[in-house]
This record gives C-alpha cells, sequence and structure tokens, in this order.
C-alpha cells in the first residue's frame, strides 16, 4: 500500500523510510488517514503537516474547533465512510458537498464520497487532532448501546434463577458472551469519552440502571435488561480480579485499560451488595488530565500566595478539607509536585493510591493487616522524611501522631472532612488533640469546593438585579453574570469542566489566641475574615464575576456566610 502524501514527505526529507513504513503498517491495522498516524506516532508536527499541505495542495485550512456542523450535512456522508477515511463534511451549498480532510492526497477516499453522495466535492484541510475530536463529537463512536441491547435481545443471555442459588459455571460462561463484554466496553469507553469521573451501576427491585458522574453531576445513561446485572457484575469483577463467587461482601479492585494513541486508563473498582443485588461504581482515574499545576487550580493571587508560603516552611501541618469528590487529593498532589525536589524525601500515606507521582514513596493502606495511617506514619518517622503526607486524618493516633511530627521539623499534609477551614480546629479538638498543639502545629487550613465552569462554545450573558447579588453576599461593583445556553460541547448542560472554590485560613496570631481561649467555629470565623480570609461563598462570587460559574452552581455548592 504506497501513499501519495507519504512519498511526497519522504522526498521532501520529512519522513525516513522506515518512519513511512512503520506509519502505513498503523494505517493497515487501525485505518483512518495516513497523517494521523505520522502526527501520533511523533514523526512530523501538526503544524509542519498543515502549513506543507496548504502550499503543497493550495487548499483551505478549516477550524473544525468553532465549527457548527449541521446534522442535515452529517448525514449526507455515511459514518462508516467518515471512520474509513478520517473525513468530515463541513458544508452543502447546491450540489456542492465540502469535506475536512487530513490527508487531501487520498483520491479513493474523494472518489468514494462523490460515488456514494452523488455531490461534486470540495476539499478543505484540517489538523488531525481535530479532525478526531470533531468525529467524535457529532458521531457515535464504538459501539452504541442500542445495537448491543438488540444483539442481547436476540441471544439467550438469561443468567440467575434466583438470588440464592448461582451456579458459578453459568455465571462464569456469562461474562465470557460476547453482548456482555460488548456492553461493558461500551459503557467504559463511553464514560471516557463523556469525560465522566464515576460510573455507578445500580440494581433496584424491577430495573437496572447505568449512571455517569460528569462535572460533580449524576446523569442517567441507560437502563440494561434487569436479567443481566449478574452478568455485567460478574463481567466486571473478572476485569478487577475480584472473586465473583463472592456476593455477600463488599470487594475492591482495579481494571487498566490500554487506550488508542497508548493512553492508559485507571478504574478503581468497588463493589457492594445491597438489596436488590451488588451495585457496582467505578472511579476513573485519567493521569493525563490530573492537573498538577497550582496556578491553573482557581486559587484566587491572595490565597495561592498564603498557600504557598505555608508548604514551603520547613515544618507545620496543611491541612485540606471538603467533602469526598471536591479535589482534595488533587490540591494535594500539586502541594507535592511543587515540593518534589532531588533534595527533598516526600512519602504519602494513601487509601487508595490514586495517581502515581515519580520521586515520591506511595504506601497503600491496608486496613485488614494492620497498616493504617497510624502504623504507616509511625514508620516514615523512622525513614528520615522531611515531607510527609497523610490520605485523612480519622482518629486521635493518627493526629496525634501527626501533629507531634509536625512539631519535630517535618512538613505534614493532610485531609479532613468538614464543611469549612474554621470547623476543621473544632474537629482536632473533639479527636482529644489539646488545643495548644493545634495552635502551634497547623500552619494553614484550607477548605474548597468544585464548581463547574460554564461552557465557553455556548457562554451567554444572564442579567439578575443588584439586589440578588447583595443577597447572596457579593459586596464589589455590581456586574452582570452568565451561564451555558447549551450545546454539543457540552452535551447540552452548559457546563464543561470544574474548578476550585478556595477558603484558605492561615494561622495569624489572632486566630491562634482564639484557638488557646476555646473559641468556637463562628468566633474563628470572624477573626479570620478580619485577618482578610475569602469565605467558600466569596471565592465562588468572584469565579461568577469573572464568568466562570453561575450563581445557581455558587449557590449548590457553599453555604451562605
Amino acid at each position: 500500500m504506497s501513499s501519495r502524501l507519504g512519498d511526497l514527505l519522504q522526498r521532501r526529507g520529512d519522513l525516513s523510510a522506515e518512519q513511512l513504513a512503520r506509519a502505513l503498517d498503523q494505517q493497515r491495522e487501525h485505518g483512518g488517514a495516513l497523517s494521523t498516524h505520522l502526527v501520533r506516532l511523533g514523526f512530523i508536527t501538526e503544524e509542519t503537516l498543515l502549513s506543507y499541505l496548504q502550499r503543497e495542495y493550495r487548499l483551505p485550512v478549516v477550524d473544525l474547533g468553532s465549527l457548527e456542523v449541521p446534522r442535515e450535512v452529517l448525514n449526507v456522508v455515511p459514518q462508516a465512510l467518515v471512520m474509513k477515511h478520517h473525513l468530515i463534511p463541513t458544508n452543502l451549498v447546491r450540489s456542492t458537498l465540502t469535506l475536512a480532510m487530513a490527508d487531501p492526497s487520498n483520491l479513493m477516499a474523494i472518489n468514494e464520497v462523490k460515488f456514494l453522495t452523488g455531490y461534486d466535492v470540495k476539499v478543505a484541510v484540517a489538523a488531525p487532532a481535530a479532525l478526531q475530536q470533531a468525529i467524535e463529537r457529532y458521531y457515535e463512536t464504538g459501539t452504541s448501546y442500542q445495537d448491543v441491547l438488540e444483539q442481547i435481545g436476540n441471544e439467550d443471555v438469561e443468567l440467575v434463577r434466583t438470588e440464592d442459588e448461582v451456579d458459578l459455571k453459568d455465571l462464569e460462561r456469562a461474562t465470557e458472551e460476547a453482548p456482555v463484554v460488548r456492553l461493558v466496553n461500551a459503557v467504559m469507553t463511553d464514560a471516557i469519552r463523556k469525560r465522566a469521573s464515576d460510573i455507578h451501576i445500580e440494581p433496584y427491585e424491577k430495573m437496572l440502571r447505568i449512571r455517569f458522574r460528569v462535572d460533580g453531576v449524576l446523569y442517567e445513561i441507560m437502563q440494561p435488561p434487569l436479567r443481566l446485572k449478574n452478568a455485567i457484575t460478574s463481567r466486571i469483577k473478572v476485569m478487577a480480579n475480584l472473586d465473583i463467587a463472592e456476593r455477600r461482601l463488599p470487594q475492591d479492585g482495579r481494571i487498566k485499560m490500554k487506550l488508542s494513541g497508548n493512553k492508559e486508563m485507571d478504574f478503581r473498582v468497588s463493589v457492594l451488595p445491597t438489596m436488590a443485588g451488588e451495585k457496582v461504581v467505578l472511579r476513573l482515574l485519567d493521569k493525563s488530565n490530573l492537573q498538577l499545576d497550582m496556578t491553573k487550580l482557581g486559587f484566587e493571587d491572595q490565597a495561592l500566595k498564603h498557600f504557598k508560603e505555608a508548604i514551603c516552611k520547613p515544618y507545620g501541618m496543611v491541612l485540606v478539607t471538603g467533602p469526598t469528590g471536591s479535589g482534595k487529593t488533587t490540591t494535594l498532589y500539586s502541594a507535592l509536585a511543587e515540593l518534589n525536589k532531588l533534595s527533598t524525601n516526600i512519602s504519602t500515606a494513601e487509601d487508595p493510591v490514586e495517581f502515581n507521582l515519580v520521586g515520591i514513596n506511595q504506601v497503600q493502606m491496608h486496613e485488614d493487616i494492620g497498616l493504617n495511617f497510624a502504623a504507616a506514619l509511625r514508620a516514615f518517622l523512622r525513614q528520615d522524611p522531611d515531607v510527609i503526607m497523610v490520605g485523612e486524618i480519622r482518629d486521635f493516633e493518627t493526629a496525634e501522631i501527626g501533629i507531634k511530627a509536625a512539631l519535630t521539623g517535618h512538613l505534614v499534609l493532610s485531609t479532613l472532612h468538614t464543611n469549612d477551614a474554621p470547623s476543621t480546629v473544632n474537629r482536632l479538638l473533639n479527636m482529644g488533640v489539646e488545643p495548644f498543639l493545634v495552635a502551634s502545629s497547623v500552619n494553614v487550613i484550607l477548605a474548597q469546593r468544585l464548581a463547574r465552569v460554564i461552557c465557553s462554545h455556548c457562554k451567554e450573558p444572564n442579567p439578575v438585579s443588584v439586589d440578588v447579588l447583595r443577597e447572596m453576599g457579593w459586596a464589589g461593583e455590581p456586574f452582570t453574570p452568565c451561564r451555558g445556553a447549551g450545546c454539543p460541547n457540552c452535551g447540552g448542560t452548559g457546563f464543561r469542566g470544574r474548578i476550585a472554590l478556595y477558603e484558605v485560613m492561615t494561622m495569624s496570631d489572632g486566630v491562634r489566641e482564639q484557638i488557646l481561649a476555646g473559641a468556637t467555629a463562628l468566633d474563628l470565623k470572624r477573626t479570620a475574615i478580619q485577618d482578610g480570609m475569602k469565605t467558600l461563598r466569596q471565592s465562588g462570587l468572584e469565579k461568577v464575576a469573572q464568568k466562570m460559574s453561575t450563581l445557581e452552581e455558587v449557590l449548590r455548592v457553599t453555604m451562605a456566610d
């Protein structure tokens, strides 16, 4: 199989014969345009390729990211052709169809489209990555659920007769049934494409439903036939190396999935026995999406300055608080990335270890054999540490060892589950820690929440009266908030992505005195605000003023001051 584009690039000296041969092999194996594989393999940059194609073929370059293609134009070219040749129709004027292609030298593809559609074809050049994103956006790539379910409907995959007696051999056979395997794969790949953070597979008495959590909110995706509940659960258990015969106890495991382009995705699997069967939750851990740059997390300038000062101190305690799924781990990892130097010994105790970080000694907790946070902390102190990170302070023992470590020349980072920064002090006191130990060991307490970001493609003004802003607690200049109207880019939700809201409470002299005097969380909050602390609600309102989030979203995730 030869390629005109490949031959031209080789003659120009941009490609070696070996590189071309390897790219052609990839094209034979996976299909698509040669240029896509050349860029993916790193043999040529998108910029070089685009400027070469534009110059050589004298064709316009189209920016697919900012283009909205009508559905009637997309329907002109069959999806099979779009996938096969890696092209997308962008415009139809009378009898002329415009195609965006990454390889305009592919005459076979152009002729095939002409023949099947009956239109004259004009070609425009598009970047391979943008083309791939557009195809994923406009076409259901992978297996459509409907196809799989129809196939299941035609095949008998009935599994269990009653809840009590399950034939293990039947179950094992069913987990290998092609439709069940395809359905589970389709759910997992769809979750990745929709940027979900969790997949919930939930059995009820008369139904089975699958929901995805996207940007912190759950959406129902499908309701497979109830009879498949054991097959789906068992298939996931097999993938995660769990015991498929054990159906009465909770189980935890991990699945590693390899995607196209050598991208790896980790799924953390949790199985919980409920009245109606086993509920499975898969947490998606995408290392490529892990944001370790502190400046991009959502800190206001002053808050970032205080937090950085606290983690750069040689000893003391830095506490991050918030509910489950509020981004505490990401904040801690970004702090560790900042501290991760050749001269620093960093050890972490985590349950579970979410991402592997190079240069950091990460320890996975195993409660069943006695390896808990307190035991790990004791061991760390015998390992000549500079920085210690403890996943969570759950009890007095862990708190006590952590505080002693902070007072004896170590920097200790940890998390707690509290509603805001000031109430964290009370939580430590309730655990049994002495007030003078809290006042002298803690450098900073940071509370956080995640708010959804307005989709940049469909952002529009959403005026409200000044009274509404004042009622919510905004004291600055009046402004016009925005909202997302909903478009294909955000799946009609009006939001795409999330940003953190931060409340950073530094241990000023005033706050320390209040702690020693046994002040309430409310008194601590007042003192901290006088010292310049911005509350979670204020941080949220600033994000609304910057047109990053909406008033409704800030109301949803923060409490009034």
